[in-house]
């Protein structure tokens, strides 16, 4: 037999990240996981599935547009069609919804019950699947002690939507160990909750499919669900389906012999060209880009970040947008030898090296600063302030290191300006 398992659709949940651009693919990124989730649906069925596991979070919490719910139903018409069963655990984003309280379901789809664990057998295939779905999104006991003994003569799948012995990523819902699901006897545990895909053999085979589909920055590379392939001994084998429609990643480009801000956009090119001739010709990608390294092109960048941001969101464009999106640029650079250049000069940017070398070691000139630097940080908003790192050192007058990495962008750009 094969079975689908799925998990963290999160449906109609919106991507984050592209929202600055002018030109952004605004329905790409309202429908999504929409459009992952119809190509589950579409590998269902052409893979002959024999039922379907989706081990929570199907919606996104409460949305008051009901259109969410019917276009789920319209899927599992397709696979009520083509005669796959859906079984289908709430998890905590699913417990807060509307929808899952007030849309009835195609009869194809069956739910676990929330007020303690039920067992859905399919006879035909000696199929018992075991699972209990969360009644409120603060579900924090451990489920996997009520869930039953596994059923004799029977393939036996744990549903289950859980942390894990606490991801550190992810809330610590229906917590529990990977010994305890090996110590249950199932031969399979469909899990959920948390967004990479992991895998455990032992006793049982234990996976998380990750999520359908990235959302943010946060969920780089390839998002999907797994097939599995199973009979009366055991799993046999589990396999990625990869169904997600745009696809996040975090590319670094080393600045380390860049000397120029010229020389960092000729490597940041060079990355963005090599990522996209890697990438599959049919997922747009959405790329943060970093720039790291001690550089002698650390003065140049300071500053002149939204200078940087608008030569690499040129090159997107020459690429192609609808293959290339760049979520954000940072600058993350430390001076390379700040005694070179103007150093070595005798004349006055050499003088003003030298006291600028020696400002970060001086308590009255620190104290000075701060004074002034002050009455900026009370008056800036809320939102410049948690942007911007140095206001927290400014109100607690530890300013060397700012002083330290205004000091070669400072020096920079007076040498440009002379």
């Amino acid at each position: 037999m094969k079975f689908i398992h799925a998990a963290d659709i999160h449906l109609d949940s919106p991507l984050m990240g592209l929202s600055a651009y002018g030109d952004a693919p605004v329905e790409m990124l309202r429908n999504a996981t929409r459009e992952a989730f119809t190509n589950l649906v579409t590998e269902a069925i052409e893979q002959r599935a024999d039922f379907m596991v989706i081990a929570g979070d199907l919606y996104d919490g409460t949305w008051k547009d009901h259109n969410t719910g019917i276009y789920f139903c319209g899927e599992m018409g397709r696979l009520k069609k083509a005669g796959i069963p859906v079984y289908l655990v709430f998890g905590n984003h699913d417990a807060e919804s509307e929808m899952t309280k007030k849309l009835q379901w195609p009869d194809n789809v069956f739910t676990f019950d929330s007020r303690k664990s039920q067992t859905f057998f399919i006879d035909h295939l000696k199929v018992a699947l075991h699972g209990h779905s969360f009644k409120e999104r603060e579900t924090i006991q451990n489920l996997v002690t009520g869930y039953p003994a596994p059923a004799q003569g029977m393939f036996n799948i744990g549903v289950l939507h859980t942390a894990l012995e606490g991801n550190a990523v992810h809330a610590s819902y229906a917590p529990c160990s990977l010994g305890e699901l090996h110590a249950k006897g199932y031969h399979y545990w469909a899990l959920g909750h948390v967004h990479e895909h992991q895998v455990w053999h032992g006793a049982s085979t234990v996976v998380f499919p990750g999520n359908l589909q990235g959302r943010h920055i946060r969920e780089t590379g390839a998002r999907g669900a797994v097939l599995v392939t199973a009979d009366e001994t055991g799993v046999h084998q589990v396999e990625r389906l990869i169904v997600d429609v745009l696809r996040w990643h975090s590319l670094e480009i080393d600045a380390t012999d860049c000397h120029s801000l010229a020389d960092v956009v000729d490597a940041a090119r060079k990355g963005l060209e090599e990522l996209i001739a890697h990438h599959p010709a049919a997922i747009p990608a959405a790329v943060r880009v970093t720039v790291t390294g001690r550089t002698l092109a650390h003065g140049d960048l300071f500053g002149l970040e939204a200078q940087l941001r608008l030569e690499i969101l040129a090159i997107a464009a020459a690429i192609g947008m609808d293959r290339l999106w760049i979520e954000k640029v940072k600058v993350a650079t430390s001076a390379a030898d700040e005694g070179e250049g103007a150093g070595t000069r005798g004349d006055a940017l050499a003088d003003l090296q030298v006291i600028l070398e020696a400002a970060d070691s001086d308590p009255e000139f620190l104290k000075s600063l701060r004074d002034d630097l002050l009455m900026l940080a009370s008056k800036a908003p809320p939102e410049l302030q948690a942007v911007v790192p140095y206001f927290e050192e400014i109100r607690s007058g530890d300013l060397a290191r700012l002083v330290r990495e205004v000091r070669p962008g400072l020096l920079s750009h007076l040498a440009r300006e002379e």
